[in-house]
């Protein structure tokens, strides 16, 4: 039988615990027994060879016990256990061989749980059977073979394995069924632990990519946004349009300082900055002004339907889909001009926004960081996505939520 101290693990080493408390009773009830067969030996009349051979035979079971026997309680089953019951059994056998009357017997109670708590069950039931059948022959050896006295000896000795091996084989199950129910604690708390591990994992991953997309959709298209108009500036300047300048420059500033608050918001984990004390009309508004004044190309809002509130996570997908077609329309499309419509329905908001610039190739082209990520967001307020494109005809992106 194995002992929890060998096991590992939470619930296998607190029954580790409990048996490193139990071992102190053992050595208590084994110094008892130990005790009372020693006294026994005073009181009664010393057999045909003498006390002291009995006492000998006493001394021995002891120290067999205190070199081999302690160890193997601790350890479990191995070496030490078997060569602690080949001793031990021996020493009785031999001991009531010398002094048939002694009362030698008393340490049965002690040797018959050792068997079980020192060696696997297996080997405890071999040596039940062995230690059974060493003492019988012993006790009828000591009678000269009699066959008068073997049916007696049969019995009492047939007795005392039979229940050795019911309670030596109930013990093994009860502390089988609390190992395996101990192993079973410790898996479900490891795998509590890795889902643990994994759910975090993928808590962080998904942070990063929400990042990611907020960096491109906001930062990223800013200072697009700012490279634009500083290039329309530079090119008033060698023109001498003063005006015009300040005024790509007065833009330049204005971005610059949404991109600042935006890149603060983002780290704070509040809503867009385009939507801060706006509704999300007034958002798209200021958007589409932005682009038109950025010059190159001219961008038209349209809202049908009464606007309602969706709150903010499907308002900033929204919003963050005019900002992506709106920034590819101006680097990609070769666009004149370009239609964002809002639609609310009774049972969705949609946004479309559409172009006449060189369009492209669906099959074939690649959609790129930025529309990957829309779907990416779409899917996370049940929206859908659609492209719709082809070379020389344009662009029309349109995202639909539920409201």
């Amino acid at each position: 039988m194995r002992t929890p101290d060998q096991l590992a693990g939470t619930s296998r080493e607190a029954l580790g615990a409990v048996w490193r408390k139990q071992l102190v009773a053992w050595h208590a009830i084994a110094a008892l027994i130990w005790g009372v067969a020693v006294v026994i030996a005073f009181v009664e009349p010393p057999g045909p060879h003498g006390r002291p051979i009995l006492l000998a035979v006493l001394a021995l079971m002891a120290a067999n016990y205190v070199v081999l026997g302690v160890r193997a309680l601790l350890q479990g089953p191995g070496r030490s256990g078997i060569a602690y019951h080949v001793i031990a059994w021996g020493l009785l056998c031999l001991g009531m061989a010398l002094d048939p009357e002694a009362e030698l017997w008393l340490l049965l109670w002690l040797l018959f749980p050792h068997l079980w708590s020192m060696l696997s069950r297996r080997a405890a039931v071999i040596g039940s059977v062995l230690a059974v059948l060493a003492l019988g022959f012993t006790r009828w050896a000591v009678a000269h073979f009699d066959v008068d006295q073997f049916g007696q000896i049969f019995v009492t000795f047939a007795g005392s394995l039979t229940l050795s091996l019911a309670l030596g084989l109930f013990i093994d199950l009860m502390v089988r069924e609390a190992e395996a129910r101990a192993e079973t604690i410790d898996a479900l708390n490891t795998t509590r632990a890795q889902l643990a591990a994994a759910e975090h994992e993928r808590g962080v991953s998904g942070e990063r990519e929400r990042l990611s997309r907020e960096i491109h959709d906001t930062l990223a298209q800013g200072f697009t946004s700012v490279l634009a108009l500083t290039r329309a500036a530079v090119s008033a300047l060698e023109r001498d349009d003063l005006e015009t300048a300040r005024a790509r420059l007065a833009l330049v500033e204005s971005t610059a300082a949404d991109n600042l608050k935006e890149a603060r918001l983002i780290v704070a984990e509040l809503t867009p900055g385009h939507l801060q004390a706006r509704t999300l009309t007034q958002a798209l508004e200021r958007l589409v002004s932005t682009v038109r004044d950025s010059g190159g190309v001219e961008v038209q809002l349209d809202v049908i339907g009464e606007p309602v509130a969706l709150g903010g996570a499907k308002e900033v997908v929204l919003l963050r889909a005019a900002q992506e077609a709106l920034s590819n329309v101006r680097r990609h499309a070769a666009a004149r001009g370009a239609q964002v419509t809002l639609t609310y329905a009774v049972e969705s908001v949609a946004l479309s926004v559409a172009d006449d610039g060189v369009g492209f190739d669906t099959t074939t082209a690649p959609t790129g960081y930025g529309l990957d990520g829309l779907r990416a967001r779409a899917a996370e307020v049940a929206g859908v996505l659609t492209l719709t494109s082809a070379p020389g005809r344009g662009t029309h992106l349109r995202l639909e939520v539920p409201r």
